[in-house]
Formats: C-alpha cells, sequence, structure tokens
C-alpha cells in the first residue's frame, strides 16, 4: 500500500523502527525512503513507523493525525515517486498481514478472501492460484500491497479488482472509527476511487485501507473467461475461453516480465513505478482528429444510469436526460512512442530512462534522482502534448514532487 499524501522536506532527525500499541523505539540514523521503494529514489522521512499488526496501523495513523500530521503510508512502495529532500512528516510502513476465508453467508462456488492491506498483492494471486480459485489470475505480477489495490481499482489483461472486490476496512479521518465500506461505495473506475489523490488534490474520502474483501470463484481450477486479445493470443485460445489458472498466471507473469513489469533487483528497467502514465480517456471526436492508426478502445458509458427524483418536487413529467458523447480510451504507449519518444531514451546527463523494454514505464537507470525522474515525465508530457494535444496524467503518487 503506497500512499497518502503530499510531502513536506525532511528533517533527518529521528527515527522510529518499530513501533507497538505500548512503546516505540528509536535511532538517531533515518534511512531514505528510497530503500521502500521500487523507484529507488526519496530522501528520508523525519521519523519511521513500522505496523506490523492492524492495532498497530490503527495506532499509528491515528496518533499522527492527532498530532495534525500527515502521514505517508507505504507498504510495496511500487507507485510513489518521493522528493530527494524527504518527508517532513512520519512514514509509515504497512506491514500487515494475514489472509482469512469467511465462510459464513457465502454463496455456492464463491470463495470469500478477508486480507489485511500489508499484503503483497502478487502474493494473494498466488495463494488464490494455487488454490484453483479464479477472479485475479490475470492480474498476476502487478507489484505494491494489498492496501493500495482499490486505491487505484488496480487492472490488467481484462480483469480489474472491482470485479471481485466486496468490500474494504477504512480508518476514517474524519471520525478516526473503522468501518467496512462496500466496494460500490468506493467510486471505482478506470485506475481511480474516492480514496485516489489526483495529481496532488485532496482524496475525495480521506481514509486509510487497513484490509480488503474479495470474492474468487471455485471453477474447478479453471480461470475466468480471457478477456484481453494479447492474453489470449499468447496462451493460443480464443476470447472468452478458459484455461486454468495456473497456465494463466505463468503467461501474464511472462507477458510482464518482457515489458519490464514484474521487479527483478538485479534489472534497473523493473526499478520504476510500473506504467507511470494512465492510458488517457477523450470524448470519441477527439480521437477522430488521431492519426487512423493509433489504438483506441469505447468506454462504457453509465446509459442505465437511475434518475431520482424527490416527491416534493416531481411534476408528473420526466426530461430526457442530455445525449452524452462517447467516451474512447486511448494507448499512453503508442502517443509516447509516436510523439519521438522511444524505448531507452533519456536526457541528456540524466540517470532516468524511458525502459528499453516498454515506453510506458520510466526507471532508474541506477542513481537516478526524484527530479530527474520528474524531469524525464515533463518531457514525456510536453512532447505528447504538443504531437497530439493529450496531457498525460501521472499514476504514481507525487510526494513533494511536481510534473
Amino acid at each position: 500500500m503506497t500512499d497518502r499524501p503530499r510531502g513536506r522536506h525532511a528533517r533527518p532527525d529521528t527515527h522510529v523502527d518499530e513501533v507497538a500499541p505500548s512503546r516505540t523505539r528509536i535511532s538517531q540514523k533515518p534511512t531514505p525512503i528510497a530503500a521502500y521503494t521500487t523507484f529507488r529514489v526519496g530522501g528520508p522521512a523525519a521519523s519511521t513507523v513500522v505496523a506490523t499488526t492492524r492495532d498497530q496501523l490503527v495506532d499509528a495513523v491515528r496518533n499522527t493525525w492527532r498530532a495534525h500530521d500527515e502521514p505517508l503510508l507505504i507498504g510495496g512502495g511500487s507507485n510513489s515517486l518521493v522528493s530527494d529532500d524527504g518527508f517532513d512528516g512520519t512514514l509509515i510502513r504497512v506491514a500487515t498481514s494475514g489472509i482469512e476465508r469467511i465462510a459464513e453467508d457465502v454463496p455456492d462456488g464463491i470463495v470469500r478472501l478477508r486480507v489485511e492491506a500489508g499484503e503483497s498483492w502478487d502474493g494473494l494471486v498466488a495463494h488464490a492460484v494455487e488454490h484453483g480459485w479464479a477472479g485475479i489470475e490475470a492480474l498476476s505480477g502487478i507489484p505494491g500491497s494489498c492496501g493500495a489495490a482499490p486505491i487505484q481499482n488496480i487492472g490488467a489483461y481484462g480483469q480489474e479488482l472491482e470485479s471481485v472486490l466486496v468490500a474494504v476496512d477504512l480508518l476514517d479521518r474524519a471520525t478516526l472509527e473503522v468501518t467496512r465500506v462496500p466496494a460500490d461505495e468506493l467510486g471505482l473506475g478506470y485506475r481511480t476511487s474516492t480514496l485516489k489523490r489526483h495529481s496532488g488534490d485532496e482524496p475525495e474520502r480521506d481514509a486509510v485501507v487497513l484490509g480488503i474483501e474479495i470474492d474468487l470463484r471455485d471453477n474447478g481450477g479453471l480461470s475466468e473467461p480471457i478477456a484481453y486479445a494479447q492474453l489470449a493470443f499468447s496462451l493460443g485460445v480464443e476470447l472468452g475461453e478458459r484455461l486454468s489458472v495456473a497456465q494463466v498466471r505463468k503467461t501474464v507473469l511472462a507477458l510482464r516480465a518482457s515489458k519490464g513489469m514484474v521487479w527483478d533487483a538485479s534489472d534497473p528497467d523493473t526499478w520504476s513505478a510500473g506504467s507511470f502514465f494512465t492510458n488517457p480517456v477523450v470524448a470519441e471526436s477527439f480521437a477522430r482528429t488521431l492519426p487512423e492508426r493509433a489504438p483506441r478502445w469505447p468506454v462504457d458509458s453509465d446509459d442505465d444510469a437511475v434518475t431520482v427524483i424527490p416527491l416534493d418536487e416531481f411534476t408528473g413529467e420526466i426530461q430526457r436526460p442530455a445525449p452524452r458523447e462517447a467516451q474512447v480510451k486511448l494507448s499512453a504507449a503508442w502517443l509516447i512512442e509516436n510523439a519521438g519518444v522511444h524505448r531507452g531514451f533519456q536526457l541528456p546527463g540524466s540517470h532516468a530512462a524511458i525502459s528499453s523494454k516498454h515506453t510506458l514505464a520510466l526507471t532508474n537507470r541506477g542513481g537516478a534522482s526524484a527530479d530527474e525522474i520528474a524531469e524525464l515525465a515533463r518531457y514525456v508530457q510536453a512532447r505528447v502534448q504538443s504531437e497530439f494535444g493529450v496531457i498525460l496524467q501521472p499514476e504514481p503518487v507525487l510526494v513533494g514532487v511536481e510534473i
């Protein structure tokens, strides 16, 4: 789980290694946040708390909020770009663990799991596949923790967390209370939710994810229907067919590895935050101004939305809603490549580079600073905007960094 707040400049004066509800242990030598992120950049936090149980996590966050501080929460550290100056506040390392099967009030054929926020997401997928449960096999290899997954509604190869998420346990900033919130109240959409900070903006719901509940399917070891053309091609099947969850996971991991999207400490192409930019969603009329060869996919519209009219306002007539223009999703990778930014590209003198395997990943080639990565991101944005009139939006949480 990555991701909470805006950063401030760090005071490297104290460092909290570990917290229990009753005590903390202090070290005089702060650890750079770079040690906790897949980008391998980021200066030190003013203090660090490691929470290994849910009670410790709740206590740490509450104490920070009560002190009118804004904590930075990091689990897998795969979706954060933190300033070289560090963070002038409390870094809370989410190291909670636990996967529990819920048996009560669950329909036949459904496997409901309650998972702590600090669990590795790919570890959860591996656990599900080992038991033959379907629903998240195409999400194999996504780095980070389970607590971060609903914040940006992770998705890949035709599956999204939204399709299996039942509820989340949240610690709410406004009330300091823990509540179970159904998935349909989280505003889940393409790489977004009410919990996400968008380019530095405050989230609609300021809360910390403590755990998630998901529903998987027991299909006798078979996957959900294959819903992504590239995956179907790699598997040698037609869209809609099913294979073993183990075979789907193996193929997805191979596809991600070929793009540098599976963390490998020995491979700088994976020292990144994965896809740095989201695929832009634009009006169909705008998409028609782009080259015909530019990939685009229709975005489902909410045509079945229900309009609720209070009785005291109902006049007996129902106005037809104004027609909304169709939306399409573009390929950020295609836009970047066709704006002239190719794999392996580096600005002169910089240690940051576009991945040699995939143009959507910005990478630390060794010794890169957060400023160098941000400079490269701004360059990519400018090239795409100049060539196509599209402003790419960064996907990682930016802490003390502007793009």
